[in-house]
């Protein structure tokens, strides 16, 4: 299925040549010249990825990128920024607004593909669409749900992909560092800590059958998923 993107900049000119470029590339493209027609297009099927300019008639996409974090159905589209704004401050405002990367004015099409794909591969760290059953735990990464020997669990955003990405990289062991990357994507201010957190957090809700034993404490290196008794967690 192709993904569909977004654009949302106000120079018809480059907008016009990112959604030729993208349409060239396989892409769906949905454009919006202000933040009050991007909010319009903000419906299903709601867009795989967001390309949204800095300066917006109307208000700034970091304002329009903090208002999709407010909502279930938007807070996990990832958000490139196209901007001339090339400081450190106002990139980490950005992260902290939950944009996933940034493409600097002026740029090339290439380089804007290569971001692209980029942040696509790191929220779907796999392209498996099917259901993935692990010893009586079964997560749907379509339907975007996870169930216990049939019962449902609840799950939130990053768990989810914290679960999805260890249920397709079982008996390997990960660093906190290597799951920040693979999980969180490069690029992202977090801290190491964060990892820590939502394992528990998943340890918790996968709880009650002994699954959570499945997330395993691999002192001095990481994290293993694995129904294996171990004596190293």
């Amino acid at each position: 299925m192709n993904k569909q993107i977004l654009v949302v900049e106000d120079e018809a000119s480059i907008r016009e040549m990112i959604s030729f470029v993208l349409l060239q590339h396989g892409f769906k493209v949905v454009e919006a010249s202000t933040t009050a027609q991007a909010q319009a297009k903000m419906k299903e099927p709601y867009p795989d990825l967001i390309l949204l300019d800095w300066m917006l008639p109307g208000g700034s996409g970091v304002k329009f990128a903090k208002a999709l974090q407010q909502h279930e159905q938007t807070r996990n589209i990832p958000i490139i920024m196209i901007t001339a704004r090339s400081d450190e401050d106002d990139k980490v405002r950005g992260f902290d607004a939950g944009v996933d990367d940034y493409v600097t004015k002026p740029f090339s099409p290439k380089e804007l593909i290569a971001r692209i794909k980029a942040v696509i591969r790191r929220v779907t760290p796999t392209a498996i669409d099917e259901v993935i059953n692990f010893h009586g735990l079964s997560l749907d990464p379509v339907a975007h749900r996870v169930s216990i020997n049939g019962q449902s669990i609840e799950l939130g955003p990053t768990e989810f992909r914290l679960l999805h990405f260890f249920l397709t990289h079982t008996e390997r062991v990960y660093s906190r560092e290597q799951l920040l990357d693979n999980v969180w994507g490069t690029n992202v201010y977090v801290e190491d800590r964060t990892v820590d957190v939502h394992i528990r957090r998943l340890r918790k809700a996968i709880s009650g059958a002994g699954h959570e034993n499945f997330i395993q404490t691999v002192r001095g290196s990481g994290y293993r998923f694995s129904h294996q008794v171990t004596s190293t967690g």
